[in-house]
């Protein structure tokens, strides 16, 4: 979850680095960098949604896949969901009842 929520911050803010770079000044160098940023931020979002264990059922991976804002849509669809638990393995002497 935490790299979801790293990967969402950077896809965001590189797709404002690159909205202002666009309307102000356009400098080429500052799209060479930020694009490639972005682009992986991108896709590093779409594989954390689609390894988070609580977004089976949720929908968030679908909205991961919203190219710009899908992966804050994400984060905020799972945040406050808990993963789903693990069974229980019980490693007293005895066994359970012991």
């Amino acid at each position: 979850m935490r790299t979801l929520r790293i990967a969402a911050a950077v896809e965001a803010a590189s797709l404002a680095l690159l909205f202002l770079n666009l309307f102000t000044v356009h400098l080429r160098v500052i799209t060479s960098l930020v694009g490639p940023l972005h682009g992986t931020a991108y896709l590093v979002t779409i594989g954390a949604a689609c390894m988070a264990p609580a977004a089976a059922g949720s929908g968030a991976r679908w909205r991961a896949a919203v190219p710009g804002i899908g992966g804050l849509l994400a984060v905020a669809r799972l945040r406050g969901r808990p993963a789903p638990a693990s069974p229980a393995v019980d490693t007293a002497p005895g066994g359970p009842r012991g």
